[in-house]
């Protein structure tokens, strides 16, 4: 019994030899001309709204073939309904 005690018993955590990491920055490098140009100009767009393609597309519409074939099919349907069942005597 003591034997299992002191077994599980955690042993007291020593201070380790290797000191804390240190939050140093890394060292910067200077940014080439080119970079920069493009950071500015990235800069200047933010927050901009772009008026591009997105004026050019068309809400999907449509068509009267479409439109056209869409009514024929439930009408026709509907109809075929109400002859089947009226020759059922459900009407």
């Amino acid at each position: 019994l003591a034997q299992a005690s002191a077994v599980s018993a955690h042993p007291p955590k020593l201070a380790s030899a290797r000191p804390p990491p240190r939050s140093v920055a890394p060292a910067a490098m200077p940014e080439s001309r080119k970079t920069s140009l493009r950071s500015a100009a990235y800069e200047k767009k933010v927050g901009k709204v772009s008026s591009g393609s997105k004026k050019d597309k068309k809400p999907f519409t449509v068509g009267p073939v479409v439109l056209a074939l869409f009514l024929f099919v439930v009408v026709g349907s509907a109809i075929l309904q109400i002859i089947s069942s009226a020759q059922r005597g459900l009407v």
